[in-house]
């Protein structure tokens, strides 16, 4: 943590204008305070994770530091959400004027990528799976690539010999999720926000005009009735001696994302169990098995790290 941010954790809170309190310093909780506080107003931040280094925030972090960062509306389209897709897709778009701010703000980069998601199919269920999602992607107008298996392979070449075709969606990008909280970090510390390392348990406590909730998964405690759950998500953190694909590279039971910093990033898990946060042998075995089905070479790759995170899952 940066001495400017030491700073903000020391000062009198209570001496300071607050418009606007935001519980909870995820990716949305940062983004909202950071807005705030350019918009001119009086930020307050509360969340126990701001009274250590980001990088020491282990799996304690949420899920926005244990995320893959993919951001992927057309790729992750699902039948029956086509006003879900328009809202990802205008997020999506806006996304190049938020790294430029950001960057500028943190002085720091965040590892936005827009090279594309390759969707891979490993049999012959896997591609009519494939192929049944293109033709619906195909009436809601959005640029889809069929690929065969060899023009899959001129892309990614680290391929498996054995797959049997592929999708490519060049408009889906990626960011590195800990770099993007770090420069959060950075500028919402810069912007004036007072940091609160402290856990909220009682909204009515917060002094404020304007309280937000953005507590992902645990954001169901403090607002009683809202139908938010923890879904488990366990990752893996790979790292060979050079990249071993260019862009994201999506199976069936898994998917692989690049770092710049020559990472490979292999998740994820889908576990309904609470608030658990162990990392499992089973999920690590499942999601090795899966991504060297896809990229053979996994196995030569260093196992440098695991992450869990818990996504703020809905009915719907």
């Amino acid at each position: 943590m940066s001495i400017q941010q030491d700073q903000h954790l020391e000062q009198n809170r209570h001496d300071l204008r607050c418009d606007v309190a935001v519980v909870g310093a995820g990716v949305i909780g940062l983004s909202i305070a950071w807005y705030a506080a350019r918009a001119g107003l009086g930020v307050r931040l509360y969340d126990p994770l701001l009274g250590r280094p980001v990088e020491a925030a282990g799996d304690d972090g949420g899920a926005s530091w244990s995320a893959a960062g993919m951001l992927a509306p057309v790729t992750e389209v699902h039948y029956g959400e086509e006003s879900l897709l328009t809202l990802n897709r205008a997020a999506a778009d806006s996304w190049p004027g938020f790294v430029a701010d950001l960057e500028s703000a943190a002085g720091l980069e965040i590892g936005y990528r827009t090279s594309g998601t390759l969707s891979i199919a490993r049999d012959g269920d896997d591609m009519a799976a494939l192929d049944e999602l293109a033709t619906y992607q195909d009436k809601l107008g959005l640029d889809v690539e069929r690929l065969r298996a060899r023009q899959a392979r001129q892309l990614e070449p680290a391929l498996s010999p054995r797959i049997r075709g592929g999708l490519l969606v060049r408009g889906d990008h990626s960011v590195d999720n800990r770099a993007l909280v770090r420069a959060l970090r950075a500028a919402v510390a810069a912007a004036g926000v007072s940091f609160v390392a402290e856990a909220v348990t009682d909204l009515r406590s917060l002094e404020a005009a304007t309280v937000v909730v953005a507590a992902g998964a645990a954001s169901g405690r403090l607002l009683p009735g809202l139908p938010v759950r923890p879904v488990k998500g366990q990752l893996l953190h790979l790292r060979g001696s050079s990249p071993l694909i260019g862009r994201t590279v999506r199976g069936e039971d898994v998917y692989l994302v690049p770092r710049a910093d020559g990472r490979l990033v292999a998740g994820a898990s889908v576990e309904e169990q609470g608030f658990d946060r162990r990392v499992t042998a089973g999920a690590v075995h499942e999601l090795l098995r899966a991504a060297r089905e896809l990229l053979p070479d996994v196995d030569e790759l260093e196992l440098v790290g695991t992450a869990v995170g818990l996504r703020p899952g809905s009915p719907d």
